[in-house]
């Protein structure tokens, strides 16, 4: 038996980092283990004969499972260990990533991706309010958007080894290679992963116990959450964003191999290497910004996340218009930097509004409608293609970053008076 960490240990200065750093890995391997199929979808297509509508139904399947299992993962991440919810789910779906290669045909990677969904859906709802909890709003923003740097690292890097690997040994080696090294960091999570974050003096001077409550005095997150007006407002625009990037990032490796001749590793590069890449750097910079804006106004992260929409938006509606891989590359490079200013301050924003004793299902609730509305764009952008082309379908995605910046602007009066409220309790 593993030995336990020392969970009543004091914690350095340090720890809330370490905490970032540990959970970065977990999160890169969770967006890489969903871009390995983005990457091997031509030769899945090929293999199995499988149309790029079914291949979209089971990017569908993935999306759908993984919103309402997030959702019901991150009420329960406001209830028990999450350095247990987080470890447990690591487990579960590297060995159902693992698994993948025993596939047969188009039913089973329909229920075999499924399965991953349930097991990926455990982790960001429930880590994202670990690191919420270990780090004061002066540095919430920062932390959550270096932790968010793993989401494009995860699927830049993740696409195209997992191109690189496909091309090289056929489709199913990259999945058994990143459930490998999912169960490594498993073992590193079980020595050093902590949850019992000190928690703020209240207004007696007394600090309140780490860990989230049980018992009669904790309210409950469901009723905080539907009673704020300002969360469901997050909530929808991220459905908008997460609707309009996930086609885009589904669908443009495809979109490279068949319309730019790329091979699966090259269009890997122009692709998801392209979005992730400049998603990267803006992540960090929204993260910043957001944090030196709330500093000043209230409102702060609110305008780096309607700046992020509305840059996104832009640089996808010329993409009809495209014509080279370089414009392609230009294009995808803008609309993932707009979207990365967003990502960088999206669920700091969230805990803006809400109490820590509501930001694991809060999240869970955000994740779960922006996954259900990359499961309808993932279906819908392929019925478009096949009518208009996927450049016209990439341009269509502009209008709902443009609706999400609209809601913003629209909305900053109910988000002051959430942000006000909530900054009495931390």
């Amino acid at each position: 038996m593993m030995p336990r960490p020392h969970l009543g240990r004091p914690a350095g200065a340090a720890y809330p980092w370490i905490v970032v750093g540990l959970l970065w890995m977990v999160s890169f391997l969770n967006s890489a283990d969903r871009a390995i199929l983005n990457a091997v979808k031509p030769l899945l297509r090929h293999d199995f004969g499988i149309t790029d509508i079914r291949l979209g139904l089971i990017d569908t399947a993935f999306f759908w499972t993984y919103a309402v299992c997030a959702f019901c993962f991150g009420r329960a991440g406001d209830s028990v260990r999450r350095r247990t919810m987080i470890i447990g789910g690591l487990a579960f779906w590297s060995v159902a990533t693992g698994m993948m290669p025993l596939a047969t045909g188009f039913a089973m990677l329909l229920g075999m991706r499924t399965v991953v969904a349930l097991g990926e859906s455990t982790y960001y709802p429930t880590a994202t309010a670990l690191i919420g909890a270990w780090h004061r709003p002066a540095t919430r923003s920062r932390a959550l958007a270096v932790h968010q740097t793993a989401v494009f690292a995860g699927g830049g890097i993740g696409g195209w080894t997992a191109g690189q690997l496909a091309d090289a040994h056929g489709w199913a080696m990259p999945f058994v290679v990143f459930a490998a090294l999912g169960l490594v960091v498993m073992v590193v999570l079980l020595f050093v992963l902590r949850d019992d974050a000190p928690k703020p003096a209240t207004a007696t001077g007394v600090a309140e116990s780490g860990g989230p409550k049980t018992g009669g005095e904790r309210a409950e997150p469901l009723r905080l959450i539907f009673g704020n007006p300002a969360a469901l407002l997050l909530c929808g625009v991220f459905f908008l964003a997460t609707a309009a990037s996930s086609a885009v990032l589904n669908w443009c490796n495809t979109f490279a191999h068949d319309v730019l001749h790329l091979n699966l590793a090259d269009s890997a590069l122009v692709g998801p290497v392209m979005i992730t890449s400049a998603g990267f750097g803006s992540v960090l910079v929204g993260g910043w910004l957001a944090d030196s804006l709330a500093r000043r106004n209230p409102l702060g992260r609110i305008g780096v996340l309607a700046a992020g929409m509305a840059l996104a938006g832009l640089f996808l509606v010329p993409f009809p218009w495209a014509r080279s891989v370089g414009t392609v590359a230009l294009l995808l490079f803008g609309t993932s930097f707009g979207k990365g200013l967003f990502d960088g301050c999206i669920y700091a924003a969230l805990h803006d509004v809400m109490p820590d004793e509501a930001r694991a299902t809060a999240a869970g609730l955000m994740t779960m409608t922006g996954f259900l509305g990359a499961g309808l764009s993932a279906v819908a952008l392929p019925a478009i293609a096949a009518h208009s082309g996927f450049a016209a379908g990439f341009s269509i995605m502009a209008a709902l970053y443009l609706l999400a910046f609209a809601a913003l602007v629209a909305g900053r009066a109910p988000m002051a008076r959430a942000i006000a409220a909530s900054a009495g309790q931390e």
